[in-house]
Parts: structure tokens; sequence; C-alpha cells
């Protein structure tokens, strides 16, 4: 990779001008698609989806931990692999403190497909607080522990392709009316550059920055949720 050419300071900040203008009708658009993305219908979630966690199981309605909002991480972490994908691992290596998430009345979860006993070793070894479930197959072989219903193929974390189930990560949003759950919005693959950060994430739901901007933004251990 060459280096870029070598110019005086004007010379720089004429061409640093340049591109913020550049960079300012990005952001517009940014803003525009936001907001549309915001108005976006919602679907109600019917089927009660059962999930292995921490506490045992847990239901979609409890990854809530009692907030409006929940951005679900789908984490590939196929039932056969003895270790999450890396590439899923940097990407929830650069979700911060979650606290300004909660904050925010938005609960933040991972949820993959491998058995939950082998979740928590990996877990642990990454150093990981972040809630995180298993919606592996219980023991009486129903899928999604007597549901009937596959949460990653639902959400479209998991596809088939050639005859096999191929992982894909993605984030799914969701949003919550009393005991009823909305899907709002789903993202995947390429589509998750660029994201991880709180703001990102909270630009992904359909109640958006609430607080608007960092207006109401406090160091983590200040928050009163």
């Amino acid at each position: 990779m060459s280096h870029p050419e070598i110019v005086s300071r004007e010379q720089w900040r004429a061409a640093r001008e340049e591109l913020l203008r550049k960079e300012e009708a990005v952001r517009r658009v940014r803003e525009v698609l936001g907001a549309e993305r915001r108005r976006l219908p919602m679907v109600e979630v019917d089927p009660e989806y059962v999930f292995e966690g921490g506490d045992g199981k847990a239901t979609l309605l409890d990854l809530f931990e009692g907030r409006t909002q929940l951005v679900v991480h789908h984490f590939m972490f196929a039932p056969e692999w003895e270790t999450g994908c890396s590439c899923c691992a940097a990407f929830l290596d650069q979700v911060g403190h979650l606290a300004h998430l909660r904050a925010r009345n938005t609960s933040f979860a991972v949820v993959s497909r491998a058995p939950f006993t082998r979740i928590l070793p990996f877990k642990a070894r990454m150093g990981w607080a972040v809630p995180w479930y298993s919606s592996a197959p219980g023991d009486d072989g129903d899928r999604d522990r007597g549901s009937g219903r596959d949460f990653n193929r639902d959400f479209e974390a998991t596809v088939e392709s050639g005859g096999e189930l191929v992982e894909r990560p993605g984030l799914s949003c969701f949003l919550r009316d009393r005991d009823r759950v909305f899907h709002t919005y789903s993202v995947y693959d390429d589509g998750l550059d660029g994201l991880g950060t709180t703001t990102a994430l909270l630009d992904l739901t359909a109640l958006g920055r609430s607080p608007a901007g960092s207006e109401g933004l406090r160091l983590h251990d200040e928050y009163d949720y």
C-alpha cells in the first residue's frame, strides 16, 4: 500500500475542507435513513422462544430485563464448534459499557446456537460480562425447548444454503409493549460494519437516541436506572 501524497499544510487544509463537505452530505443522508428506519412497521413476535442463560431458562421477554427495547447480537457459534466466531468476537469487543444503553431503556443480549455449556467457558476466556444465551435445543430434543420454533432461523441468523445450515452474524432489534414483543429491525453480515457503539446501536432501534444526542451521557457508574 502506497503512502498518501506529501503536500503543504495549506494544500492539506483545502483537501480536507473538500472532503468535509462530502462527509457532511453523507451524514445528512444517514440521518434521513435513520428517520426512515424508525418509521419502519413492526411485526409481533408470537412464538415464546426459550433460551438457556446464566440463571437457567429465559424467554425472549426475559431478555428485555424489564426495559422497553432489546438489541440481540446473533453471534456465530454453531453447536459443533469448540469456540465462537473470531469476527463476531471482534465485533463484541467493540460494544461499550452496557450502562449507556440501559440508561436509555435498552437492553443488549447475545444469542448463539451453541449449548450454554460451551458458551460459558468461551465467554469467561474472552472476559465478557454481557448477557449471553443459548438457543440450542433442550434435552427433550425440541427446538428452542418446547416452542417448536428455531430463533436463529426465524430471524435469519441461520440460513439454509446448499442443503446445509449456515451461520451469519447479525443484530435484531425488538420493542416491548407490556407483555407483547415486536420485531422492528435486523441487519446482517457487512451491514454490521461501523456498528457496535452505543449511539450506533441506538440508531438501529425504533426509539432511536433518547435522550437526544449526547446530552444525557454520564460516567457509566453515575446512571440511576
